[in-house]
């Protein structure tokens, strides 16, 4: 709609994830990097996370678009899939026949397609997006997928992308051996200021604009503020920004065009605006008079919703009490742990006594 009017090929905006359109930020390049490199080394794990919209899927598109023909690569997008449903998805993909058959079936099968690559001089890549879905026992299926190997090589390697949950889930202590097997891993940050102009000049450019500065410059601040550097939220963002310039023919499209925007955004996805932190208000009282001596002023910090933000030592104070009344409640245990430990003993001393009497 809004193509013609700003003289663009296409959409530059589009949340499909788009190879063509891949913008290479610090982190993304990083990411790109690793996954090169896990590609050379044609062994181990390469894992990547980010959060939601920071571009995971894109950079492997990207990697997918670029791959050699000597590698062949199957993607899967899991949901909580069992160690038996993985199998049977992984085999699915690389095109092998799974109807009617048992988990060692298509193990053999899969193992069989994989020499079979190999001695063709291929190998096989497995994309696994959305990884945190995966419980701990399925991602250790795919570590044991990792183990079929051909003259100490492995025949399948594997990505994995996801949100940063992943992280704490490949922590865990039973997944040693798997962490192991990471030759890299990288976290997508957000874009930084200069990088959402850079992202939104890229993709413009992309798509056919040839024409001077579209935006102000504290238009791409208030931009970067309401997207925070995602690139799926800048995406979002700016295909309806464009759509409002065109509709309200706008050959530059400033500050208060983007806020109108945000403000319609907001409204419609219920986005409650970031309230302005309040400073607490200083409030000086006089002391009571001793002994005839002038009172003088004591400063107390009220914060806006009407608490008392008290001074260093008060909180210092305030948490010791608590820590002697930890180490009260903690003794008093111990103290009662022994008193029934004694109690017991004394019982089972008696009952001893008493059994050796009736015999």
């Amino acid at each position: 709609m809004y193509e013609s009017y700003y003289g663009l090929n296409s959409k530059p905006f589009q949340l499909t994830p788009d190879p063509a359109f891949f913008f290479a930020s610090k982190w993304h390049k990083r990411a790109m990097s690793y996954l090169q490199y896990g590609l050379s080394q044609a062994e181990g794990f390469i894992v990547i996370t980010g959060d939601i919209g920071t571009g995971k899927t894109t950079i492997a598109n990207s990697l997918l678009a670029d791959i050699e023909d000597d590698i062949v690569a199957a993607q899967i997008v899991t949901p909580k899939l069992s160690p038996d449903e993985l199998v049977k998805m992984v085999a699915a993909k690389f095109e092998i026949d799974v109807a009617g058959k048992t988990k060692a079936d298509i193990l053999k099968d899969l193992e069989n397609y994989l020499f079979a690559l190999s001695s063709q001089g291929r190998r096989a890549l497995l994309l696994v997006d959305e990884a945190q879905n995966l419980p701990l026992e399925t991602i250790e299926e795919l570590r044991m997928l990792s183990n079929f190997q051909q003259a100490g090589k492995p025949l399948l390697q594997s990505f994995l992308l996801g949100q940063e949950e992943l992280q704490p889930i490949l922590r865990a202590p039973n997944m040693e051996q798997f962490r192991q097997r990471i030759v890299a891993s990288c976290h997508l940050a957000p874009l930084t200021l200069e990088e959402v102009r850079s992202y939104i000049e890229y993709r413009l450019q992309h798509a056919g604009w040839k024409g001077t500065q579209l935006f102000s410059e504290d238009a791409y601040e208030h931009i970067y503020k309401f997207t925070r550097g995602v690139p799926r939220k800048i995406n979002t963002l700016m295909d309806r920004i464009l759509l409002f310039g065109f509709l309200e023919e706008l050959e530059v499209l400033d500050e208060k065009a983007v806020d109108s925007v945000i403000d319609e955004v907001r409204e419609e996805m219920f986005v409650p605006e970031t309230p302005k932190a309040e400073e607490p208000q200083v409030i000086a009282e006089p002391e009571a008079e001793d002994n005839g001596a002038t009172a003088q002023p004591t400063t107390r910090l009220i914060t806006p919703n009407g608490n008392e933000v008290r001074d260093a030592e008060y909180y210092k104070a305030m948490l010791g009490e608590l820590v002697d009344a930890l180490d009260d409640a903690i003794s008093h245990k111990i103290k009662l742990t022994q008193y029934i430990d004694k109690l017991l003993k004394k019982k089972y001393r008696t009952y001893v006594r008493l059994k050796t009497d009736d015999n």
